[in-house]
């Protein structure tokens, strides 16, 4: 037997071969569909050249087929000829109650502005007054327009209550978030200027309205929450905030000696403090610590500035304590090596082994 594969053994590998080989299908191109957009620009063109037809329709060709054909049907919407001659009353009359209406908003929201200045609280209600307002007004203007055009009093009464049922049935949250506002004003809850905290989120309330209220926070984000989502609310501008300073000291120190050097200094403190309106008091020891003796400091500001308050009162001591020498100690832990030398060497040194005796020797008897 030779070592050379035969003719059927060859026919064998070849076809093998050709099997393994994978067939190589045809695909089919994709094919990519454009998204098709309305262009504006188009729009724009055919809106005027319908109304260039319907306007020429009854001024060069009136009298034939073409031109009666245009006027029934594209002139009697495009014809603005037409509709300006037949309705230019009724056009001026409508621009005439949106003017006055305008108008009127301006004087009652002039009004307003002046009525409630002052306090933070008068601010809060006539904006919410202006909100309320500017709505009837609007009401107000689109039934006199929609009588303008020939609707009937009626027909807009019952289109009104038909709206109403509307919105009371379609629109719950609407005037949930409504009512919410009204009872948030009348209540005293909040006001503009107001640092309010809400489920975790801290803000300054910067602009209210009949249906939403806004909030700032320090980090200048800006939280828009309905009305009738704001339950729970925590007003920490009602009363004076505390701004408190704890700092520490050495238990080495003389802790009768430090508070005599606080005491002299804080009317200092509160000559360079302007935004503190009440105190700095020193309120004694806070906490004996691992390592130190802390101390309290307590001034009483408004809310919007008790975050800086707090940082000024804490440089103030700073510099009080290092012109006295007194020490603000770190974070330590003191180790007894000497008593743990001690220990450990009793417990690890290992007793002399006593020293075996020799066994005497026996005596001969004779």
């Amino acid at each position: 037997m030779s070592g050379k594969p035969s003719r059927n053994n060859k026919k064998q590998i070849t076809r093998s071969k050709s099997i393994k080989t994978p067939i190589k299908a045809h695909k089919a191109p994709k094919r990519k569909f454009k998204k098709t957009s309305s262009n504006p620009i188009i729009v724009f063109i055919i809106v005027v050249t319908l109304v260039i037809v319907g306007i020429t329709a009854d001024l060069f060709y009136s009298e034939t087929v073409v031109g009666s054909l245009v006027a029934d049907t594209i002139g009697k919407f495009f014809n603005l000829m037409n509709f300006f001659e037949n309705y230019y009353i009724v056009l001026l009359e409508s621009i005439t109650i949106i003017i006055f209406v305008w108008v009127l908003s301006k004087i009652l929201a002039l009004v307003i502005r002046v009525f409630f200045r002052g306090s933070q609280r008068n601010r809060t209600v006539g904006v919410i007054f202006s909100g309320v307002i500017r709505y009837i007004l609007v009401l107000i203007a689109i039934f006199l327009i929609l009588s303008a055009w020939g609707v009937e009093a009626p027909t807009l009464l019952a289109g009104a209550g038909i709206l109403g049922l509307a919105i009371s049935f379609g629109a719950q949250s609407l005037i949930e978030d409504i009512l919410s506002g009204l009872f948030i004003v009348s209540e005293k809850q909040f006001s503009i200027g107001d640092v309010i905290e809400i489920d975790g989120f801290r803000g300054k309330v910067i602009e209210m309205s009949i249906r939403t209220t806004k909030f700032e926070s320090i980090m200048g984000d800006t939280k828009i929450m309905n009305n009738s989502d704001i339950r729970g609310a925590i007003n920490t501008s009602s009363n004076l905030s505390p701004a408190i300073c704890d700092i520490a000291i050495s238990y080495s120190e003389n802790i009768e000696k430090v508070e005599k050097i606080i005491y002299a200094n804080l009317d200092v403190i509160r000559e360079k403090l302007v935004d503190i309106i009440n105190g700095p008091y020193y309120r004694g020891v806070q906490e004996l610590s691992d390592s130190s003796v802390v101390l309290r400091i307590v001034g009483f500001v408004h809310e919007d500035k008790k975050l800086q308050t707090i940082r000024d009162l804490n440089r103030e001591m700073k510099i009080l304590f290092d012109k006295n020498n007194i020490k603000i100690p770190f974070p330590q832990i003191v180790v007894h090596y000497e008593d743990f030398v001690k220990k450990t060497s009793s417990t690890t040194t290992k007793p002399k082994p006593k020293p075996v005796s020799k066994p005497k020797p026996a005596k001969k008897t004779k």
